[in-house]
């Protein structure tokens, strides 16, 4: 049994979001591919006299503590027995509410380093949607096509692509950003049985509702879908980070120098996919 563990959790990108139901208890269906890419919070595991959990890094928060703390979240989820003291380090270093799954990719991390310390061990993956809907496939972690409220995940290829992630100046809650959704016209496809990727699995619906009510982000992803040698831009998640993909890493790092020149604030990382588990 260990004493210790360090487990770098990946964010991760959504390379196309289409919501296919609105539920009956308020939730929405979705269908999404989820690739992960090379930026990683890190999460060390220690055994300890008490129970400590501290954040530092570049996204830390303010306070020093987030008052919905995602691992103590998911301490009282797993409801240890019998109960063990932890010391739990998290360097942040994946921007929060920006559709990267900064919590989720820690709650996943969280759990496989007590499976590693024998704490735990691992459930089926969709047990774990009810405590977040982006937690299973974190836990699956690899290129994978997500269904259901996100509790449904079959491994999928995707190519490799290098890209450019930019993170505009205002935050994404996942919740508001639903119910702004909820507001519009969407065409709903329902395509729940569907376990294959087809030629309607494109584009990110969230976006639809940027242009009335968050133009600075629409005016990003324009910017960028007009860079040289774009793939395709997109915004992941519900927002509100954004990414152009590229087919080298020589033309997102040019991507890079070009976009800093026109929105020297904001930040941006250039990553690449197919780095986990290959």
């Amino acid at each position: 049994m260990q004493d210790n563990e360090t487990i770098y959790t990946p964010a991760k990108l959504n390379l196309f979001l289409k919501i296919t139901e609105k539920r009956d208890d308020g939730y929405h269906n979705i269908r999404s591919g989820i690739t992960f890419i090379n930026l990683f919070d890190v999460i060390e595991i220690k055994r300890s006299a008490k129970m400590k959990i501290t954040y530092h890094g570049p996204y830390r928060p303010e306070n020093g503590f987030y008052s919905n703390c995602i691992i103590q979240k998911t301490l009282n989820f797993l409801d240890l027995k019998p109960r063990i003291n932890l010391e739990i380090n998290i360097k942040k270093n994946i921007p929060v509410q920006a559709g990267l799954g900064s919590a989720s990719t820690n709650a996943a991390g969280f759990i496989q380093g007590l499976d590693k310390m024998q704490l735990i061990k691992i459930q089926e993956i969709s047990t774990y949607v009810s405590l977040g809907a982006d937690i299973p496939s974190f836990l699956f972690a690899n290129n994978c096509l997500v269904r259901g409220i996100g509790d449904l995940v079959s491994e999928q290829y995707f190519p490799k692509y290098y890209f450019l992630l930019v993170k505009p100046s205002i935050n994404f809650s996942t919740k508001e950003m639903y119910k702004k959704i909820s507001t519009i016209n969407l065409q709903l496809t329902n395509v729940e049985n569907e376990n294959e990727i087809n030629e309607e699995d494109t584009g990110n619906d969230f976006e639809k509702i940027l242009h009335n009510n968050f133009r600075v982000v629409q005016e990003i992803l324009d910017f960028l879908d007009n860079l040289n040698e774009t793939i395709f831009s997109r915004m992941t998640g519900s927002g509100s980070c954004c990414y152009a993909a590229f087919e080298t890493k020589k033309l997102a790092n040019e991507a890079q120098v070009n976009f800093q020149s026109a929105y020297p604030e904001l930040w941006t990382f250039v990553g690449e996919n197919n780095t986990i588990n290959n």
